[in-house]
């Protein structure tokens, strides 16, 4: 829709579909694709874009693969968008390079294309011509980058308009990714601990007073709470209280400084400075976009 988009002066692109054969593929739910042709049209294409993947563990098949390396060799722009990212990377394209994909296939990338340098913040990433972005709603983003990219600013906002989004969002995919804590561990002391701390994050904390409820010497804690949690007590105690206040500007109109003290930050500056860092927008930011109505 987004390259479709006229404008009263010009057409901003010429849309084709291809298919690897040029033959008519079925989608979801019964829809079906019909093809401007094969892939003999990627070899005049300025811009070639891969709109998803189908099946995480396909290969593309060896005349695709070589179709997007010489599209890419030649000065085109080949772009995944999510999961399409898969094709760029099976084909070898990205190694070495920054890339994005949707955040749920993290791992799954990650252990596949190793040699991929996965920014798993960025809404978009282009690299040399390589164009790769999160997941839907980012693949809008990325679209419109491209707009931009070609056309300016001023087109680019015009098409923003009349698909009703954003010209530009603020922030990277880390405000999007589900951010789960796990309830408990298989230490039954540590277990105890936690509960205790989640009841009293606005309070303050030290290794050795825990050490002592717990009944441990410092090391043994130390030990114990890093083997049981995967972090140290300071990275955990962060975590929660970032979990905590984003439940708090989701749920509640309460203030930054108000829910600092809450959760046990000691100034609103703390908060907000771990906030960004984290989740790569503001505490406010976060709050018009995730907030209650």
């Amino acid at each position: 829709m987004i390259f479709s988009a006229m404008q009263p002066e010009q057409a901003l692109f010429d849309l084709k579909i291809v298919t690897p054969h040029g033959d008519m593929q079925t989608a979801e739910r019964a829809l079906s694709v019909q093809p401007d042709g094969g892939l003999e049209l990627v070899a005049q294409a300025d811009i070639v874009i891969v709109p998803g993947w189908h099946d995480l563990d396909a290969i593309p098949e060896t005349a695709l693969m070589d179709a997007l390396h010489q599209a890419h060799q030649r000065g085109a722009y080949v772009v995944g968008l999510c999961y399409g990212a898969y094709a760029l990377a099976y084909a070898g394209l990205l190694d070495g390079k920054r890339a994005s994909t949707h955040w749920m296939a993290e791992q799954d990338f990650t252990q596949r294309f190793p040699n991929v340098q996965l920014d798993m913040n960025a809404l978009y990433v282009d690299n040399d011509r390589l164009i790769t972005s999160a997941g839907t709603g980012a693949s809008l983003d990325c679209c419109l980058y491209i707009v931009r990219k070609f056309y300016g600013q001023k087109i680019a906002n015009k098409v923003a308009r009349m698909m009703v989004l954003p010209p530009h969002r603020e922030g990277g995919q880390a405000q999007f990714i589900e951010q789960p804590v796990a309830t408990s561990t298989q230490d039954a002391r540590i277990n105890q601990l936690l509960d205790y701390l989640r009841i009293h994050l606005n309070q303050p904390h030290s290794v050795d007073d825990l050490a002592q409820r717990a009944v441990m010497s410092r090391s043994t804690f130390t030990r114990h709470f890093s083997k049981a949690t995967g972090m140290s007590l300071g990275e955990w105690l962060t975590n929660e209280r970032l979990q905590r206040t984003r439940e708090l500007l989701e749920s509640t109109t309460l203030s930054v400084e108000s829910i600092s003290a809450l959760v046990g930050f000691q100034t609103p500056t703390s908060l907000r400075k771990h906030f960004k860092r984290r989740n790569q927008v503001s505490p406010s930011e976060w709050r018009r976009t995730f907030g209650r109505e």
